[in-house]
């Protein structure tokens, strides 16, 4: 995660809106899996990542949300396909969840590399005698050690929404991949999943669930309540950028994109007089993006 307090030179938005943290729920058109907030500053309440990292630790847990299990690991470890002996980057690797799979499949070192001291706290409790992981505290977004160009795959899940530099950090990824070097990224759907900004919405008559979308050209910084009913006003930043800006980023720091994925539910409702519609929209609406690029 970048390191508080940074802000995206440029990054204005008009308006910011208060959202609850998104919760999972029953039905197929559940919100999302639990993201990762931000780490920069703000003024007013934000107070910075690592005052949520606990409350973050336990909702992810060592596998992961269930959304984390059944829909974003998995295509993490397809795309970015670590081969034995491979050095890779986790980057923003928050209490490392991707680590025991990228162990599993027998890389030779995994840099992990998160601007939270608390959750990188976490990683070395989880991961501690693992001669093959190196827990990094350190900006995301700022040139650094791990920086190299010695790693032959990076990845960077449910973390680029979170970032308020994202050009520098895609700068900062590339110089840590060698030539031909892989890079893959998991992030909430530009397009659908905007917190305040996309709602789901039911037409009575057509029996159809839909999905609303208030903005989405202009970038916006959206406050994220993280503790909603349990006080302390703890707050994080979503940072809602339009897919093109997305991938710019990282095509001018040199990453051309090869495969841009949208990552569908794995949800579906309860019978119900709904759950034909809602059942049919997750498979037309998607929750995340992943998309996996070569260092050229």
């Amino acid at each position: 995660m970048p390191q508080p307090p940074r802000k995206r030179p440029n990054f204005q938005a008009k308006k910011t809106w208060k959202h609850s943290a998104p919760r999972p729920v029953g039905d197929g058109g559940g919100y999302s899996a639990p993201k990762r907030p931000a780490a920069s500053r703000r003024e007013g309440p934000e107070q910075g990542w690592d005052q949520v990292a606990g409350w973050y630790d336990k909702l992810v847990g060592d596998r992961g949300s269930d959304y984390h299990r059944n829909v974003i690991l998995p295509t993490a470890m397809r795309l970015l396909a670590p081969a034995a002996g491979e050095k890779v980057l986790d980057l923003c690797c928050g209490q490392g969840v991707l680590i025991p799979l990228l162990l599993e499949a027998k890389v030779a070192a995994v840099t992990a590399v998160d601007a939270s001291p608390r959750l990188i706290e976490s990683a070395k409790r989880r991961f501690e005698g693992e001669k093959k992981v190196h827990l990094v505290v350190a900006d995301a977004c700022a040139p650094g050690p791990w920086a190299d160009g010695s790693h032959d795959a990076a990845a960077c899940i449910m973390a680029v929404h979170d970032v308020p530099d994202l050009p520098a950090m895609a700068r900062q990824t590339a110089a840590a991949l060698k030539p031909g070097g892989r890079f893959v990224a998991i992030f909430m759907h530009p397009c659908f999943r905007i917190p305040q900004q996309s709602h789901w919405g039911w037409d009575e008559g057509r029996k159809l669930q839909f999905r609303r979308v208030d903005r989405y050209g202009v970038p916006q910084e959206i406050p994220i309540l993280t503790h909603p009913g349990q006080g302390g006003g703890d707050t994080t930043t979503f940072y809602h950028r339009p897919v093109g800006e997305v991938l710019t980023a990282f095509g001018q720091a040199g990453l051309a994109v090869t495969v841009c994925e949208e990552l569908y539910s794995h949800r579906r409702s309860q019978p119900g007089p709904r759950a034909k519609g809602e059942n049919r929209a997750v498979q037309e609406f998607p929750v995340f993006m992943a998309i996996r690029c070569e260092m050229r």
